[in-house]
């Protein structure tokens, strides 16, 4: 059985997918882009683009009744392997150890031309 998280401090989905889905102990976070759940609007930097990601994050794990300290497994998705950097100190911000296992891959482009796109896995406990 699966259940769908759906919250309005993320941005609502632009196709046939969920922000996350709940399934089996855990919850399946959609790669969430960089855009302002209120105006839309995309911050101009790789650091700022990657905070909102995060909080957008952030968003659909409270939602689901779970928090950054849940997560087990997160992919990062870069425009350009060079704001790896960058992203990785904003990244590092928002987690305590143990670490999350994690994955960053640079990919050819993100939609919207966002510059970076973050999704988790979390462990319900």
């Amino acid at each position: 059985m699966k259940d769908s998280i759906l919250t309005e401090k993320a941005p609502r989905p632009v196709g046939p997918y969920s922000q996350a889905v709940r399934a089996g102990g855990f919850v399946f976070v959609s790669g969430q882009l960089p855009l302002d759940p209120v105006s839309g609007t995309m911050p101009d930097s790789v650091q700022e683009q990657a905070a909102q990601s995060m909080r957008n994050v952030g968003a659909v794990l409270e939602k689901a009744g779970l928090s950054f300290a849940d997560v087990v497994k997160t992919t990062v998705f870069l425009a350009d392997i060079a704001d790896f950097p960058a992203v990785n100190a904003v990244y590092a911000s928002f987690f305590c150890e143990p670490f999350p296992a994690r994955s960053c891959f640079a990919v050819k482009s993100l939609p919207s031309a966002a510059k970076v796109e973050i999704e988790v896995i979390a462990a319900e406990s």
